[in-house]
């Protein structure tokens, strides 16, 4: 954990009012590392500071510039509503002294801070069906807010991020040079893999690239990403560094993956693993309430594909990180890669196994909304 004294010198080059004093870790991220600040005026808002992972975002520049460019466009769309509040309902990145949104320290690491938002929280497993709707709404209108934004004016600030083909490719790699010799235990892991990967690669498939329009998409929209008010509904959504341009269901596909799971994503004995549907059918209902006015039809038929899609091409991620010898997700102790790959095979497994009924719930929140409006 960082010390008090390098917070200090850090939160100086940001226009704050920090207690440095009342510095704490923060939050369960995979990447990035997050502290809490209190403001010494109680009556404005907290702070969180980041550590930028420079290692996995290595263009920090970039990065913030697409953050700010979908922040503000957002705030613009929030303060369009009557009863729109830009602070609360959108996250607010707080200015450098040097009119920067992010400051590089003397030892190379990168931070930002934003405001903290009080009075919200956020759930690493969903308990309520309401709070799954909740995070169907936030996502959809998310997306909807910025369906008007040139998605291809966006820097690419992880390179074919959610493109099966890629990180299968990672994973090959990974396994030729297998640097601890770790591929041998894990054949059975790397053969199912294999049984799949070219039905995996439908978003590669040029009729589905020609089909599909390229949209504005947060690209890591598990459920945490949302901060729900204290009575469990929808306020803001958080996490931007993966803003980029994308395909709708990847971020429909990755929200589900975290919302339908009844354990978590690391979780050990995946026998335990089973399918909360009425959380799937909630999301749903509230994603199509939101972004039902501009998705076109072949976005819709694309998304129970984002579904199987997204906890298919994770355990590829955590399997190629476990034999590189765990380089880009933190870990808690040896082989967390390996049981967080296995547990999203078997996630993918059960979903493959209810593909039809999923996706008939899909189409049926369709026709409801289409219904009524």
């Amino acid at each position: 954990m960082q010390s008090v004294k390098n917070i200090s010198e850090i939160a100086a080059h940001f226009n704050c009012n920090v207690d440095t004093g009342s510095l704490k870790k923060f939050g369960s991220g995979h990447i990035n590392d997050t502290y809490f600040l209190k403001n010494r005026d109680e009556a404005g808002f907290d702070y969180l500071l980041q550590r930028i992972n420079h290692h996995i975002f290595t263009d920090v520049g970039k990065l913030t510039e697409n953050m700010c460019r979908v922040i503000n466009h957002l705030k613009e769309k929030v303060a369009m509503k009557a009863s729109g509040c830009p602070d609360k309902e959108v996250m607010t990145l707080i200015q450098g002294r040097d009119g920067k949104y992010f400051y590089q320290d003397s030892k190379g690491d990168y931070w930002r801070m934003c405001f903290f938002l009080n009075d919200t929280k956020t759930y690493d497993v969903v308990e309520t069906e309401k709070q799954a709707f909740e995070g169907g709404k936030a996502f959809g209108r998310f997306q909807n807010m910025l369906s008007d934004m040139r998605a291809e004016t966006l820097y690419e600030v992880i390179p074919a991020f959610h493109n099966i083909e890629s990180r299968l490719k990672a994973l090959e790699q990974a396994v030729q040079v297998d640097p601890l010799k770790r591929s041998l235990t894990v054949k059975a892991e790397l053969d199912f893999i294999d049984a799949y990967s070219e039905e995996m690669s439908y978003f590669q498939q040029p009729e589905q690239q020609a089909a599909l329009p390229k949209r504005v998409t947060h690209n890591d929209t598990k459920f945490n990403n949302v901060l729900l008010n204290k009575d469990d509904e929808a306020q803001c959504v958080i996490d931007l560094d993966t803003v980029m341009c994308g395909y709708v269901a990847y971020d429909f596909g990755d929200a589900i993956r975290t919302i339908i799971n009844t354990r978590t994503e690391d979780e050990e004995d995946v026998s335990k693993i089973q399918l909360n549907v009425p959380l799937f059918k909630a999301y749903a209902r509230g994603y199509m309430q939101e972004a039902g006015d501009f998705l076109i039809d072949a976005e819709i038929k694309s998304l129970i594909m984002g579904v199987l899609l997204l906890p298919y091409m994770q355990a590829v991620r955590f399997l190629t990180d476990h034999i590189n010898g765990d380089t880009y997700f933190k870990i808690k102790f040896r082989d967390h890669n390996l049981q967080r790959a296995r547990a999203q095979l078997k996630l993918f497994e059960m979903l493959y196994k209810r593909k039809a009924d999923l996706n008939e719930v899909i189409f049926g929140h369709v026709e409801a909304y289409r219904s009524k409006n």
